[in-house]
């Protein structure tokens, strides 16, 4: 059984470099060790006349997976006419370790005049988008959909470079220059 003293956050000092050799999830600064992840601290006698080698072990932590009916916190990485293809960051509120890739597609971008739809008025690339898991698709990705009101874009960076606000379900504005920029903007929660 692991105690509470052995559980170290990254950043803290664990000890001098004439005491140990640094292991993996640590790192040297100004001859002290340090530890560069979440963890248990662990040290390892060698067996020659070598130092003891400290290193910081993970906790076995489980990646979140996407799963149907999952709310998602993903980033478009590319836009298409007819589909905007996103990386999944966030499953759930716990964060993915594995890289999952979604669509979400001209039809699942909202619930009404779908044949109206434009993609790029909705997402650009960089925007970070929340939305729901509506199938598991294919074995490339994951389909998405922000059809509901509490989904679509949460932030955004604008042509200018400064942060995008809501002022409407489907306009953004600049905070540097003013200018109104089309997204399909998800309802503050």
């Amino acid at each position: 059984m692991t105690s509470v003293a052995d559980a170290v956050v990254p950043g803290q000092r664990l000890g001098h470099v004439q005491e140990y050799a640094s292991g993996s999830g640590t790192y040297l600064h100004q001859d002290f060790l340090y530890a560069s992840v979440v963890g248990l601290k662990q040290i390892s006698q060698s067996s020659s006349n070598e130092l003891p080698t400290l290193s910081v072990q993970r906790e076995n932590s489980q990646s979140a997976i996407p799963e149907i009916d999952a709310i998602v916190t993903c980033k478009v990485v590319r836009v298409n006419p007819r589909f905007a293809s996103v990386s999944i960051m966030v499953v759930d509120g716990k964060p993915c370790t594995d890289d999952f890739q979604g669509i979400i597609r001209v039809q699942d971008v909202r619930a009404t005049e779908k044949d109206k739809v434009k993609i790029y008025n909705s997402f650009r690339p960089g925007d970070i988008v929340r939305a729901q898991v509506i199938s598991l698709g294919d074995a490339r990705s994951y389909y998405l959909s922000t059809a509901a009101n509490e989904y679509g874009v949460i932030f955004g960076t604008s042509v200018a470079g400064g942060s995008l606000i809501p002022i409407s379900w489907q306009e953004m504005q600049c905070t540097k220059t003013k200018i109104i920029e089309l997204r399909k903007c998800a309802k503050p929660m």
